[in-house]
């Protein structure tokens, strides 16, 4: 498949879903249904994954890690931070897990709903994250992943914005005790993005990609719960 048909490919794909999503901009029925089958009182941990097409296309591709780990993958293709924002207290507080990870922001550089600032998607994330401790919930605050070329908007240039953002992520987490995950150093090429062996799009990992990432979001959640 060309590279120009993927991206073909991945905009329609984009486009489809909010068409779909028009009366339901935050997507509050995606997981609506399996939401309500999550037993909330068991004495077993489990965490939230939230985010957009990585973290729906990792419980997708390695579901064994999610089910062996008690995590559940809340992630919706497309998605932008002020969409995850509306949609947090069902598809994470209301399920009461120990801990989530937040993986988010890489749609909004990319425009996806529209102009955004770095400021502005840094502030969706944190709320997101106050929410959670809020409710005593402990926080994984994930770096965006390196990217240096949207298919689907080509002509937006990520590399400095994502560097911002991730700084601006890790000094928050930082100062509010909260875990911050820097997945950079196992992904990053010269060119600040994607490895290519981990990706084929240049944004989405593969499944040999989530393969790297599994052992860091771990390792991340249990410093989380021992916090």
């Amino acid at each position: 498949m060309t590279t120009i048909l993927k991206s073909t490919l991945i905009f329609l794909t984009l486009l489809t879903t909010q068409l779909l999503s028009a009366q339901d901009w935050p997507n509050l029925k995606k997981y609506d249904s399996v939401n309500k089958t999550v037993n909330t009182v068991t004495a077993t941990p489990r965490v939230v994954f939230m985010g957009n097409s990585i973290t729906e296309g990792w419980a997708g591709q390695d579901p064994d890690f999610f089910t062996e780990n008690n995590y559940l993958g809340r992630g919706i293709s497309g998605q932008t931070t002020p969409q995850m924002l509306l949609r947090f207290r069902p598809d994470v507080i209301d399920l009461k897990p120990a801990a989530v990870v937040i993986l988010a922001g890489t749609n909004d550089i990319a425009g996806n709903t529209g102009p955004m600032t770095v400021e502005q998607i840094a502030g969706n994330i944190y709320s997101m994250a106050e929410l959670a401790q809020a409710h005593h919930i402990k926080v994984v605050i994930s770096s965006v992943l390196p990217v240096y070329k949207y298919p689907w908007k080509p002509e937006v240039e990520p590399v400095e914005k994502i560097a911002q953002l991730n700084s601006m992520l890790k000094n928050y987490a930082d100062k509010n005790d909260m875990v911050y995950l820097d997945y950079f150093p196992a992904t990053v090429n010269e060119q600040q993005g994607f490895k290519k062996e981990y990706t084929e799009d240049g944004v989405h990992p593969t499944l040999a990609g989530y393969k790297v990432l599994e052992p860091l979001v771990k390792e991340a959640i249990d410093k989380a719960l021992n916090k």
